[in-house]
């Protein structure tokens, strides 16, 4: 048994991850390097070839993922007929980021524009169907400010 206790939360983690399903994780993790700036961190062959886990940073969080291997509830997006869940990325420049991601394959479902809760935002469906929220904070606006500015948008 250790006698050292280990960080609850390990070195470098955050408290939340995103651990997602990919049909082709190799493939995807291709795609987030060329698309996102990913760095691999892990990845974890099984002995049928498929990846048992992996995981790459996007800026300073980790992103999980594994294969897809429905006889263990590991479905991805297309099996279920869509994602409910949209992955949030903040990044210092979201029209570069985005026109990355867009040249390496992801499809736009809403293009990038000035929001009225002051960021340029956007979104995007990767090629595994992941959706994905592309954003840059623009001005910090406090909740009045948004309620009015939000108020202005539904009016026009």
């Amino acid at each position: 048994m250790p006698t050292q206790s280990a960080n609850p939360i390990p070195q470098g983690m955050h408290s939340l991850t995103p651990h997602i399903v990919c049909a082709g994780a190799a493939k995807a993790i291709d795609f987030y390097k060329a698309a996102f700036n990913a760095v691999e961190t892990a990845r974890l062959p099984g002995p049928n070839g498929k990846l048992m886990h992996a995981a790459v940073r996007i800026g300073d969080s980790t992103l999980m993922l594994v294969d897809e291997m429905p006889e263990h509830g590991a479905k991805v997006p297309k099996a279920l007929n869509g994602s409910p869940v949209t992955i949030h990325l903040y990044v210092d420049d979201a029209d570069a980021t985005f026109a990355r991601a867009v040249a390496a394959g992801a499809k736009v479902t809403m293009p990038l524009a000035d929001m009225f809760w002051g960021d340029r935002y956007g979104q995007l469906e990767d090629p595994f169907g992941h959706k994905w929220s592309i954003a840059t904070h623009q001005r910090d606006m406090s909740a009045e400010e948004m309620q009015q500015a939000m108020r202005q948008m539904a009016s026009k």
